[in-house]
């Protein structure tokens, strides 16, 4: 996947900072805010030439390119600029945690979107069918064909439905999951992920 970049860097204002920009560091799938760093022209040319974001650290008053050292690099999806085109928005996918204490965002769970775990799903599906590793439950589902999943999500659809007549809370939200997991399974086995149904919702929006 190319990266997205929809701003011209040669229009940038590096004035302001004298000669850095702050880039606030945003996962791309998620939308978790994962850290906050500073670009100089440098850091930006890399980044773009690399697919590997780059700063400019201050401390050492050098180039940095995140996960150098850790392994944990961050790979760029999508550079985009604010209004006043002197702060940074990179989308990147994270190969590893992207703090230096081991957690996935420097800013704790405070920086993850309420539905985030949505598309973290999304991208666990996703790779099961890719890897179909031995005894997951989700590679059972993948190798049973399409007509099984299809059935399956039926089955859990009636489940929910009775649930939400019939029982409590706990069980409803409960079949309400077993539906969605399923759900995701079978849109993963038509070509498709969660982002593909957004899509459609929001064009039925406007």
């Amino acid at each position: 996947m190319s990266a997205s970049v929809t701003f011209d860097p040669d229009r940038l204002d590096w004035n302001k900072g004298d000669g850095l920009l702050p880039a606030v560091v945003q996962h791309w799938r998620s939308g978790a805010v994962l850290m906050l760093g500073y670009m100089s022209r440098e850091a930006l040319q890399r980044t773009l030439a690399t697919g590997r974001v780059t700063f400019w650290s201050r401390s050492r008053a050098s180039l940095w390119t995140k996960g150098e050292s850790s392994g944990h690099y961050l790979h760029l999806h999508g550079l985009h600029t604010d209004c006043d085109a002197d702060t940074l928005l990179v989308l990147a996918e994270p190969e590893g945690p992207t703090c230096h204490l081991g957690s996935p965002s420097c800013f704790g769970t405070a920086s993850t979107p309420p539905l985030a775990f949505l598309a973290e799903l999304d991208a666990l599906v996703a790779q099961r069918e890719r890897d179909r590793p031995a005894g997951s439950y989700t590679t059972k589902l993948f190798d049973g064909g399409l007509q099984r999943m299809a059935q399956k999500v039926g089955e859990e659809g009636v489940e929910t439905c009775l649930a939400a007549v019939a029982e409590d809370d706990a069980a409803f939200l409960g079949e309400a999951a077993d539906l969605v997991f399923h759900l995701l399974v079978l849109l993963r086995a038509r070509g498709h992920g969660l982002g593909s149904v957004v899509k459609t919702l929001a064009s039925r929006h406007s």
